[in-house]
């Protein structure tokens, strides 16, 4: 299933500021996009694509954003463009982000994305559309489940 929200969604309308305080991360999602769209968490399935237009995830730094929309079930957010912070945020915790500027993806429109290729196709709509491909690293983060996996099984670092 695919979820199309506007402009300018920001972390707090993602994951509000009064429930960041918990180390519970399970919460998160309990609460995700609850001030945007209330219905979303009782909707959203593991697998599913939210698509946001420009500047998604502006607002604060907050990490928690990303983790609860990774946490709900999205597998992929697809933007026009990300807050930078967002966007760094996303990978560092595993959730996948393609920034597609001209598209005119709806909700509930049947979409396949592939990450390595930049490619989200449009089953629906018999449509593609490209973002630059994800940079190897970025992938391979990914594929770990984040950054911190990322560095345990290659960096020299202990965490």
């Amino acid at each position: 299933m695919t979820f199309v929200y506007g402009d300018n969604i920001d972390t707090d309308r993602i994951i509000a500021g009064k429930y960041t305080k918990t180390l519970d991360m399970n919460t998160l999602a309990e609460h995700v996009l609850e001030d945007l769209d209330p219905s979303f968490k009782t909707k959203v399935k593991q697998g599913d694509y939210l698509v946001g237009g420009e500047n998604f995830g502006c607002g604060s730094s907050r990490e928690q954003a990303p983790i609860a929309l990774k946490l709900s079930g999205v597998s992929v957010v697809i933007a026009s463009s990300f807050a930078r912070i967002f966007f760094r945020n996303s990978i560092n915790i595993g959730l996948p982000v393609l920034e597609i500027k001209n598209h005119d993806i709806e909700s509930g429109d049947e979409i396949n994305v592939d990450l390595s290729n930049g490619e989200v196709k449009n089953l629906t709509k018999n449509k593609s559309y490209f973002s630059a491909p994800m940079p190897k690293v970025m992938i391979d983060i990914l594929s770990e489940g984040g950054l911190a996996n990322y560095l345990k099984k290659y960096g020299d670092y202990q965490l």
